[in-house]
């Protein structure tokens, strides 16, 4: 029988890789890249082997998808943020049974989900960046699940994440799942971006960001997940946070009572709120 070993809420931000290059911005993401670096620490001592990522870069317009490749391999350029991400080398092994196992137990629920097997899929950097400090090497397989999803149903992704688990349950991996994304994400208007890389774009989306990991914090995850659809409206969730609806489907929902572990304190980047938290899970 399968296990998942390890669940997390993750950022991505692209600046990571101007913090890593010499200038003014140096050494300004490591804690966030810690984080990571701590996660695919932790996933090595409990012995995962594949690596889950709901990807909020990935812009699903109907259905749910999977990039249920037997490889990944290319060189990425984010067309998104092309001064940030340039010429990123990537290989990892994919998960492609995996992939259909998870596709096939969302589509007898009757919700539109397919994993395709297709050499051109392209991966998005809401899983390459973060791969990049988590798995650099490879050791980990991977499977990318679409996550920036405007038109599909909180509820359902929540039931996505419940069949994640029961297909991870009942496979032979030994798995991961990282929800790859920001809390609030409403960046900076154009030209006030480039002073804004350190700071947030309202104190409201703070505010709240600051008061939801509280409620993770504490367990609180019943009213967590009711506020969940209205929070990512109003603070303008990446993704619309169907990314965090996986993982909270995949932790029990409203049930689960699990307190987070923080790993990087909350920070603000080009306008939006970023954390890497860990939570718990049940033996």
């Amino acid at each position: 029988m399968g296990k998942l070993s390890l669940a997390a809420k993750i950022t991505h931000v692209p600046s990571m890789f101007i913090s890593e290059m010499p200038g003014p911005n140096h050494g300004c993401r490591q804690p966030a890249i810690d984080g990571l670096t701590e996660i695919g620490r932790r996933c090595d001592a409990l012995g995962v082997d594949t690596i889950v990522v709901f990807d909020t870069h990935w812009l699903v317009n109907t259905a749910y998808h999977i990039n249920a490749r037997e490889r990944y391999k290319g060189i990425y350029t984010s067309n998104e943020f092309p001064h940030f991400i340039q010429n990123l080398e990537y290989d990892y092994r994919g998960a492609p049974e995996l992939g259909d196992a998870i596709a096939g137990l969302v589509a007898a629920q009757g919700v539109r989900m397919m994993a395709h097997h297709v050499d051109t899929l392209d991966v998005e950097y809401g899983t390459l960046v973060p791969m990049r400090y988590i798995n650099a090497d490879g050791r980990f397989r991977l499977l990318s699940i679409a996550a920036w999803c405007p038109w599909h149903e909180m509820e359902e992704s929540l039931r996505i994440g419940q069949a994640v688990r029961r297909a991870i349950e009942a496979g032979d991996c030994n798995a991961a799942i990282l929800a790859s994304g920001s809390l609030s994400h409403r960046i900076h208007d154009n030209n006030a971006a480039p002073a804004g890389i350190h700071t947030i774009s309202d104190e409201f989306y703070r505010q709240v960001d600051l008061r939801v990991l509280d409620l993770w914090r504490s367990g609180r995850n019943d009213e967590f997940v009711k506020m969940l659809p209205l929070y990512s409206r109003l603070c303008h969730g990446e993704g619309f946070m169907h990314d965090t609806a996986m993982l909270f489907g995949a932790l029990g929902s409203d049930g689960y009572d699990g307190r987070a572990e923080i790993l990087t304190d909350y920070f603000t980047s080009s306008g939006t709120g970023q954390v890497n938290a860990v939570f718990p899970l049940a033996a």
